[in-house]
């Protein structure tokens, strides 16, 4: 019979590996706390209106990635989430978290997402993200703030060598007298670009500048920026945003392409990115969206929000030659040469574990050579051996792997001796 094998474009996350990803959630959940965020936990699947209304129809992950099926007692279609902004928003609503007296409502979440691409380096399709999102607040300084968790979180991992790009991609109404010059422009070199390209035209013109194709980026080069077509109110608060970024010595560029491939932006866009991280270099995305509540049936409130891939930053680490402090390894092998040691090896394992000593033993009846090997392997700290002279004192022996030095004690002195 063949063997059931993974599904294509998903991982196992093995042992020895896992522990990295523990390091980096542990890392960003202390990081989040030390900016007053607060961890919100969404369902995998919502009701795939939520993303077509959230996340915009004419964007590719509504029309191409989605992973959806019928739910089989009903007509309603279910989406397993390919982001959770609109997740995020939809539990923000349903739960009035805007009536809590502590405002802005700041969120974070870790969690998988999953989008039907062609898998690659850095992009699977079920991939881990770590985001923050903060609702019910407009002021600049929250963009800013945004911006700086997330570089500061990088830099904390050790990365060299980022850069924050950023862009105003307006309101609604700049970007409906934007539309009217990038209409003129696009339709003048139509049947050159792509096709999703010419097909983006008549219904969002915008994204044609997010096309990923080289030759349609050369074309669109000189595209007409939205940067000038913003009202005063919109160019003020992207200046103030820039203010404070200079002011906490975060570096960025301004780059009038950058216009994010979600429907739900507004005001502020902006990557953090790295270089030779796979087939792309965008390490974070994120940016602001005040019509978002008021789409998904809550009060005009203003939010931004970020999202990192956990597998980029991995790969990110892995470029730059960065190892993560993980501990491994146990504290204590317990090595027995009768049947009648183990009996008693496993009464003392059980109350080194109760004790907060990470303990382990034989259980494949092994000679006493392979179990030391089985305890250098597992890198224990500290080699117990129970023999029959030991047996019959009622002592062991404990071993410092790191220095060879050894003493006998009694049994009943091991949990305090190796806790200490």
């Amino acid at each position: 019979m063949a063997r059931i094998q993974i599904p294509r474009g998903t991982q196992d996350i093995l042992p020895g590996t896992v522990e990295q990803w523990q390091y980096i959630e542990a890392k960003a959940r202390e990081h989040f706390r030390r900016f007053n965020y607060q961890e919100i936990r969404t369902p995998l699947f919502e009701y795939t209106e939520l993303f077509q209304r959230g996340v915009g129809e004419t964007t590719d992950i509504v029309e191409k990635e989605m992973y959806s099926v019928k739910n089989p007692r009903s007509e309603d279609q279910l989406t397993l989430r390919p982001e959770n902004t609109a997740g995020v928003v939809r539990s923000y609503v349903e739960n009035k978290m805007y009536g809590s007296p502590n405002q802005p409502t700041k969120l974070y979440y870790i969690g998988p997402m999953f989008r039907h691409e062609r898998p690659q380096a850095g992009r699977l399709r079920q991939f881990t993200q770590i985001g923050a999102e903060t609702l019910g607040s407009s002021d600049p300084s929250i963009d800013a703030e945004m911006i700086a968790m997330v570089f500061r979180f990088y830099e904390e991992m050790g990365l060299k060598g980022l850069r924050v790009d950023m862009n105003s991609v307006g309101t609604r109404e700049d970007r409906e007298r934007h539309r009217t010059h990038l209409l003129a422009f696009l339709n003048d070199i139509r049947h050159e670009l792509c096709e999703d390209c010419q097909s983006r035209i008549d219904r969002n013109p915008l994204r044609v500048l997010d096309c990923k194709v080289p030759k349609d980026q050369e074309l669109t080069k000189n595209a007409p920026s939205l940067l000038e077509h913003l009202s005063e109110e919109s160019a003020a608060h992207f200046a103030s945003v820039q203010k404070y970024l200079t002011a906490l010595g975060i570096p960025f560029v301004v780059d009038p392409r950058l216009v994010r491939g979600l429907d739900y932006y507004t005001l502020t866009a902006f990557e953090i990115k790295m270089a030779e991280i796979g087939a792309v270099e965008t390490l974070c995305g994120g940016g602001r969206y005040n019509g978002l509540v008021a789409e998904l049936g809550g009060d005009d409130m203003p939010g931004i929000g970020f999202a990192f891939g956990v597998e980029r930053l991995m790969l990110a680490l892995q470029k730059q030659g960065i190892e993560l402090p993980v501990k491994t390894g146990i504290d204590c092998y317990i090595v027995v040469q009768t049947p009648e040691a183990k009996e008693v090896a496993f009464t003392l394992v059980d109350q080194l574990r109760r004790a907060g000593v990470a303990a382990e033993m034989d259980y494949l009846d092994r000679k006493m050579k392979a179990q030391l090997k089985a305890a250098d392997r597992l890198t224990a700290q500290y080699t117990v051996i129970i023999g029959e002279s030991e047996l019959a004192n009622n002592t062991v022996v404990v071993k410092e792997m790191a220095t060879g030095e050894q003493k006998e004690i009694a049994a009943a002195e091991l949990v305090n001796v190796l806790r200490k």
